[in-house]
């Protein structure tokens, strides 16, 4: 993989910190203290930092969710996909035949495709660095101090602009005391999991922590094939910090390392129709596979370095500067067609790496003005490569693809607020982007066996169908406006207003030989860039609300109204090069789309210890327009197009009760969680599309009086519900109204294999563990 210099990392987090060491100080910052102190309740009052500065939550004119890592931690979180079951209108989910990969949707925009070129439709933020890849983004959730999940498009108060939302998933500061912290696990499927975490000061000033994890389950199901564990879990992890100042003093900087190694088993998948060929019956069990693929071995191994420095220059002027680098490596045989043949075979690697800068300037004296000003640059690098192996349809074939996808971005961002009057309040804001988007795209066929990147003794076959080597450049302004009105301090009714924007790219997996050529001959390098490349996508939002707190009754309704155009959807389909029969990578930039809904947030909290919390979220998502090419005549197929991973209906209700038992507190909790009809892609396919369907979970947690020990069981899914959360496809399908073509037999006709692929991967059964936490 090509690397970003270390040493530029390296001075640009030096540089950095000895810049804010050298300016001017007087006090510090109560809105560093508030990004570590997560969601706090006082009384009935919920603090948050969605706005990069402290806010109760009533306050703040946006549609966010604050989970702190106490509740988290009540519910029996394992990962950042959890946080999907209880706010409206999201969708986390790891991603078809991966442990670590993340599929993230919030009203209707995301992205499931995990190959470089396609940027992430939902920016997901660890300790306010943005991960420029899905790649290792299901995070585990361990010594973390809140995770905010904020709604509708960012990029005037984060460092990277995101049309759909953002995911902040902020980790806890280290305290002043020298402090230890030990949970162990232990649960069906020998899930068995280990966390320590401790901190210790070092004089007056400093402070030094680290958190190290083990976390391991057996799998679900088996792979028939290979012997192994199927849906299993086997991580290392662990994050280590150094920090400097803070709780009163002028300066803060905190240093942070983390490393996570994912060694689990490759996910296979579950098939839904017999072996077209073999004849292969489906199996009874979903979390059984036959897939015999496996090389290379699944091996994902992520870390991280960054450095985060803030001093506030006045009473009123904060300077922050927040500087990280990157890299994960992720090696996985994706099994296609999940039989023992090499049916439709797909070893593949992600490399990616990236280096970021963030400066900002906050403004608060206390009066009627305040405000953000910041500074944004990405490098980042994405390289992607795969073997497409359909031995079984041409003996030996393999079409390798190497995707080589680099993006740098700069932008500058402000937000500003100016109380008109004490109960009306504006906000305005804008953000400029420049993206420049670069690709070395080599697509070879090979015969005799897998191409030798991956260990197979294939050898070249006639020249590449794709040898591309070009960029784009993308600019852009996107504004956003709210305004509100406090009748009381309790009460929040706000309108806002934001403009969405993702850059363009090329497709990697595109073949340029099947570019339309003008003139009869092999097409020019300007068709071939042409053929490769796809355009950005906007959103305009809008977004009435109201938040309040009323006696025991936290409330937050909000309304919103999208119009989304020149939509990205990757896709990838069977597809004929230089007479040999492949697949091919097919990006639509389909029209026009409209989502429009309404979301709802309750929390109760009765002086008997009970408890209510819920959630509501409505997504009307329909496509517009939606041109795609039948033959060559481009035609409008909405009417046959749904919005995938967004179901109409998300909603959950948890009921809890917390009462003092002997010296300490018990504490009851259940949650049920619903979400409609879901479907996998734009082309609805009853085999993998997922009907409506809920999820109990429960868990019971006693904690002694001095805070020192707890003990707690939990159970997840505990109805045992059966639910698809992904897939593949490779089968004939109308190409106006989608539906699936079946032959002779009565089953799907295969596209790409003559097994035929229609493969789900499933959502995890039913849990039981129990947890014993030690603190000091």
């Amino acid at each position: 993989m090509r690397e970003t210099s270390i040493l530029s990392a390296g001075l640009l987090c030096s540089t950095a910190a000895l810049a804010l060491w050298a300016a001017p100080a007087s006090a510090q910052s109560t809105a560093a203290e508030a990004a570590d102190a997560g969601e706090q309740a006082q009384g009935n009052t919920i603090i948050v930092t969605a706005r990069r500065r402290e806010e109760r939550l009533v306050d703040v004119p946006l549609a966010v969710t604050a989970l702190s890592g106490d509740e988290l931690s009540q519910r029996g979180a394992l990962d950042i996909t959890d946080v999907g079951q209880t706010v409206p209108n999201v969708t986390l989910e790891a991603s078809r035949a991966t442990n670590s990969t993340l599929s993230a949707f919030i009203r209707g925009i995301g992205q499931q495709d995990p190959v470089s070129g396609f940027e992430q439709g939902v920016g997901i933020y660890l300790d306010d660095v943005y991960l420029n890849r899905p790649q290792a983004a299901v995070l585990d959730i361990y010594d973390v101090e809140r995770i905010e999940v904020l709604r509708g498009p960012q990029g005037t108060l984060y460092g990277r602009n995101t049309i759909g939302g953002a995911v902040k998933y902020v980790t806890k500061r280290l305290p002043l005391e020298t402090s230890v912290k030990a949970r162990a696990t232990y649960g069906t499927y020998d899930q068995a999991e280990g966390v320590v975490t401790a901190s210790t000061p070092l004089g007056d000033l400093a402070r030094l922590g680290a958190s190290f994890a083990r976390l391991s389950r057996g799998g679900f199901g088996d792979n028939l094939t290979t012997g192994l564990e199927n849906y299993n879990k086997d991580i290392w992890a662990g994050r280590a910090s150094l920090e400097v100042g803070g709780y009163g003093e002028p300066v803060f900087i905190r240093v942070q390392g983390d490393y996570t190694k994912d060694k689990s088993n490759p996910r296979g998948g579950h098939r839904l129709i017999p072996g077209l060929a073999s004849g292969a019956p489906v199996l009874d069990n979903v979390f059984d596979t036959r897939g015999a693929l496996n090389d290379p071995e699944q091996d994902v191994e992520s870390y991280g370095l960054s450095l985060h420095a803030e001093i506030e220059v006045s009473d009123a002027l904060t300077l922050r500067s927040i500087s990280a680098w990157r890299k994960d490596e992720s090696f996985t045989p994706i099994d296609f067609d999940a039989l023992p043949a090499v049916d439709l075979d797909v070893p593949g690697a992600y490399l990616n790496e990236q280096l970021s800068q963030e400066v900002q300037l906050l403004w608060d004296d206390g009066g009627p003005f305040s405000g953000l000003l910041g500074f944004y640059y990405l490098d980042a690098k994405a390289d992607t490569l795969f073997d497409v192996r359909i031995f079984t349809t041409f003996p030996g074939l393999t079409a390798f693809t190497q995707a080589n996808v680099d993006t740098e971005t700069y932008a500058i961002f402000g937000d500003f607020t100016y109380d008109i009057t004490e109960q009306l309040s504006l906000s305005v804001g804008g953000r400029y982007t420049w993206d420049e988007r670069s690709a070395e795209i080599l697509r070879q066929n090979y015969l005799g066996g897998g191409s030798p990147i991956f260990g197979g003794a294939g050898v070249p076959f006639g020249g590449p169908s794709t040898d591309f080597d070009g960029s784009r450049k993308f600019k852009k302004f996107t504004p956003r406006a709210s305004i509100s009105f406090m009748p009381t301090p309790d009460h929040n009714i706000y309108a806002s207003y934001s403009k969405g924007f993702k850059g363009g790219g090329f497709d990697p997996r595109g073949v340029g030989a099947n570019a339309p050529a003008a003139v009869p001959g092999a097409p020019t390098d300007a068709e071939v860039a042409a053929f490769l490349s796809f355009a950005p996508e906007e959103v305009d939002s809008y977004e009435i609300g109201y938040k309040g707190v009323i006696g025991i009754l936290n409330l937050a309704a909000a309304a919103f109204y999208a119009d989304y155009s020149d939509v990205q959807i990757p896709g990838s389909v069977a597809c004929q090069v230089a007479g040999l029969p492949t697949f091919c990578g097919v990006v639509t930039n389909a029209g026009k789309a409209t989502f429009k809904g309404v979301e709802l947030e309750a929390n109760l909290r009765f002086d008997s210890g009970f408890g209510l919390a819920g959630s509501f979220g409505y997504i009307d998502a329909q496509y517009d327009e939606y041109i795609t090419n039948i033959g060559a005549t481009p035609t409008d197929v909405a009417a046959f197009r749904v919005v995938q991973n967004t179901p109409e209906v998300t909603g959950s209700l948890t009921a809890s009760y917390d009462t003092p038992l002997g010296d300490g507190d018990l504490y009851l909790g259940a949650t049920v969680s619903y979400r409609s009809k879901t479907s996998q892609f734009e082309i609805p396919n009853p085999f993998l599309d997922q009907d409506g369907f809920a999820l109990l979970d429960a868990s019971i947690v006693y904690t002694t009086a001095d805070d020192r020990w707890s003990f707690g069981i939990y159970g997840k899914n505990l109805l045992d519900k059966e639910y698809k959360t992904s897939g593949y496809t490779f089968v004939a399908t109308d190409p106006v109204t989608g539906a699936i073509v079946n032959g002779a037999n009565g089953f799907p006709i295969p596209t790409l294999g003559p097994e035929g692929t229609l493969t789900a991967f499933y959502g995890n059964p039913r849990q039981v563990f129990a947890t014993v936490t030690f603190s000091y």
